[in-house]
């Protein structure tokens, strides 16, 4: 489909704004879900102390009355911790896990039967992001001949904003090779600023827009890609 001038400079002006009030990491979504809003930093100077300057990490200090559960997920939130996620092949018995945080992240989500259709393709790898014995989000996506391009990406609620995401696009990222694929795309819904801001820090831009791109709605979608950086000076920018 033919792009949208005016609809890519709106993007890059929308992107620019929330990346000045944006804080922490945010969570994507062409599939993906915008995440709670939180108030973590008031919450550690209630609980002790929290030494920070606006838009920068904090340093954690003496807490009172605080689980170490509660003071790590706080601390995550706020930037001084991430979340460190095992990402591994999807398999079976995670299906269960996987559609519970799809049904939670999306307003139209993917069926059992979904799931399964693409799954069955031979060139269609799901991946998740295991935290100790839970499941913090998961992909899937296609391998093609000079690409990846990415169907579906997640993460629980719970999890949100601790940087599993941006360990998953990691992942992808480490599979480029300037001998083979040298590029990752996606689709993402117009109205989600969230997913548009997050894939923007990665590195990811906008070459085109999509019209009536989503069936459940018709909504149109924003085409993305990453380019691999290399020897002979190629940029990540898009063209």
């Amino acid at each position: 489909m033919k792009g949208s001038l005016g609809g890519l400079k709106w993007w890059k002006r929308e992107a620019s704004r929330l990346d000045r009030v944006a804080k922490g990491n945010v969570l994507p979504g062409g599939r993906q879900a915008l995440p709670e809003a939180r108030g973590p930093e008031a919450r550690l100077r209630e609980i002790g102390g929290i030494k920070c300057r606006p838009g920068q990490p904090g340093v954690l200090v003496l807490y009172r009355g605080v689980s170490g559960m509660e003071l790590h997920r706080l601390a995550i939130a706020v930037g001084t911790e991430q979340s460190r996620a095992h990402i591994r092949w999807m398999i079976r018995r995670d299906m269960s896990e996987v559609q519970r945080i799809e049904t939670a992240c999306f307003e139209h989500p993917w069926t059992d039967e979904d799931f399964l259709r693409c799954l069955k393709q031979r060139n269609c790898i799901g991946m998740v992001a295991e935290i100790g014995d839970s499941i913090g989000g998961f992909m899937i996506y296609e391998l093609h001949k000079n690409r990846l391009h990415i169907l579906d990406f997640a993460v629980q609620p719970a999890f949100q904003r601790q940087g599993i995401g941006q360990q998953m696009v990691s992942k992808l990222l480490g599979k480029l090779s300037s001998h083979r694929r040298t590029k990752i795309t996606l689709e993402i819904r117009e109205s989600n600023l969230a997913a548009q801001l997050f894939f923007r820090k990665q590195g990811f831009r906008a070459t085109r827009v999509l019209h009536a791109y989503f069936e459940d709605n018709g909504e149109d979608a924003y085409f993305l890609q990453y380019l691999l950086e290399t020897n002979e000076g190629d940029g990540r920018l898009a063209a």
